[in-house]
């Protein structure tokens, strides 16, 4: 039988969930993939990036928004706008779910979500709610332009009904369990990376981290 590894010894080889043998003599290793780009924050966010705006129309939670820069970052979408009362860096609470992201993607606050929208139209960027509503389009069956914009609500209330008469559509996350809406950090990932499938995006490979070749359209 094979000594049992030191804690030190596994971590070299990879990583352990616990960073020691599981009681049965099995280790679950995996090795650590890190993604970071080298480029500092500021000079990624430079990167062209996707043709995806994300707008979020009076958030309560500054997790919530923390964990929409993330996900933004993951898209590289254009820009996180935060409207009305939603967190905005700097931020602790949101700063502890975005990991440093809201120093790496574009973002501007604007004190009305209803400026935000009618901005984004004057440049031609199509403007989607993502809210459940009647009459509100499966968000797989729409048919989204690029540029696009994804506006997410309020996690009581939801979207404004002043700023849904002034987007272009409403499209909502189909659910079947006992509650009728899943939260809007969860909502904005699958939506986004729904556009990003649509896109053509997932099946290519964007240049290397730290590069600067990509075409963001």
């Amino acid at each position: 039988m094979k000594p049992a590894r030191t804690k030190g010894e596994s971590l070299k080889r990879g990583r352990s969930l616990q960073g020691w043998n599981a009681p049965d003599g099995i280790e679950t290793l995996y090795e650590v993939r890190s993604r970071d780009s080298a480029l500092a924050p500021e000079a990624f966010a430079r990167l062209p990036r996707r043709p995806i705006h994300v707008v979020l129309d009076n958030l309560r939670s500054a997790f919530n928004v923390g964990s929409v820069f993330r996900l933004a970052d993951a898209a590289r979408a254009a820009e996180v706008v935060t409207c009305g009362y939603t967190a905005h860096p700097p931020n602790h609470k949101l700063e502890q779910t975005s990991l440093g992201t809201h120093l790496s993607v574009p973002w501007r606050h604007l004190n009305e979500t209803s400026e935000a929208i009618t901005e984004l139209k004057s440049r031609g960027i199509q403007t989607i709610a993502v809210e459940t509503v009647e009459g509100a389009v499966p968000f797989h069956r729409f048919d989204y332009r690029f540029p696009v914009a994804l506006v997410f609500g309020n996690e009581a209330l939801g979207v404004a009904r002043p700023v849904l008469r002034l987007c272009d559509g409403v499209v909502e996350i189909p659910v079947f369990g006992y509650k009728n809406s899943i939260n809007v950090a969860t909502a904005a990932g699958i939506a986004i990376y729904g556009l990003l499938q649509i896109g053509g995006w997932l099946d290519h490979a964007l240049t290397p981290l730290g590069g600067t070749g990509e075409s963001g359209t």
